[in-house]
């Protein structure tokens, strides 16, 4: 099974257009937003989640570019974890892709259909295909394990409808291999740590180092305290990921949906090395994995 990293950036990428926090003045190379694309046989490709910057990272992908006919293209469908525009919003950017198909939570679908209805308008341009994501189902020879995260709705959300509002994809191929993808986990949840036993790879919410970044002085104080309610996890700390990932040696951990303000995103920053100490990494943009 091969994995593309083709964003690994938080809403909004790095650096961010209206953020002049101390990262983003840092001169770092720039990062997409979060999505990856997998394949059983690097023939046929999927995307978990569509970023607002698909079509450069398709541009960018030699793997996904069109052919051979003028029309074709190796992009098959795409899986959403949630329904944030973050993760949703490429879809109309693939609107010509007739014949693709979506899997989402049912609470997504929703989402997609009455608080913006992005399904309906991409429909407009061609047949395409909804499916609830649940449970297991196979894609192309692969399985996919559905793992309910959290009930956190979007902003635009008005609907009532019952969760789970987002969830992680754990995917597994016939000869064994396995990854999880779980770009936003609030906490490290009950039953987490049976989904990825058998994962050789584990992509992981990596949005922030340390549970107060975004109100530091190091950062301007651009979140003026709002961090802690987009629910994610922090990395360091003893309720962050890395205390997690020391308990499951063995495994491949990468980190993405990095926000503007996380400190690892400096390859030389002693943060970053302390994850690199800890086994796990934040790769670039483009970065390909073989589970």
């Amino acid at each position: 099974m091969k994995v593309l990293l083709l964003g690994t950036a938080a809403g909004g990428g790095f650096p961010q257009w209206n953020c002049a926090c101390r990262m983003c003045e840092a001169g770092l190379p720039a990062r997409t937003q979060d999505c990856i694309a997998i394949s059983a046989d690097g023939t046929g490709w999927y995307l978990v989640n569509a970023s607002p910057d698909i079509r450069t990272q398709i541009l960018s992908t030699p793997a996904l570019a069109a052919g051979p006919g003028p029309r074709d293209t190796p992009l098959r469908g795409a899986l959403l974890t949630d329904a944030e525009l973050d993760h949703s919003l490429g879809l109309t950017m693939l609107r010509e892709g007739a014949g693709l198909s979506v899997w989402a939570p049912a609470a997504v679908l929703h989402a997609l259909r009455t608080d913006f209805p992005l399904q309906e308008i991409v429909s407009r341009y061609g047949a395409w295909n909804w499916r609830p994501a649940a449970g297991n189902f196979e894609i192309d020879g692969l399985t996919v394990t559905v793992f309910p995260i959290s009930d956190k709705k979007p902003k635009y959300v008005q609907s009532t409808v019952d969760g789970p509002w987002v969830v992680a994809y754990k995917i597994s191929d016939p000869s064994g291999g396995a990854v999880v993808y779980a770009p936003c986990l609030k906490t490290w949840p009950e039953g987490f740590d049976e989904l990825i036993a058998d994962a050789s790879c584990v992509i992981l919410d990596g949005t922030f180092y340390s549970p107060d970044e975004m109100s530091g002085a190091t950062n301007k104080g651009v979140g003026s305290g709002a961090q802690r309610a987009m629910g994610h996890i922090p990395i360091a700390g003893p309720e962050g990921s890395l205390a997690q990932i020391a308990r499951h040696p063995g495994k491949r951990w990468i980190y993405t949906h990095l926000n503007n303000t996380n400190p690892i995103l400096d390859p030389e920053s002693k943060e970053y090395k302390e994850v690199l100490a800890a086994g796990a990494q934040a790769p670039f943009d483009g970065t390909v994995i073989t589970v």
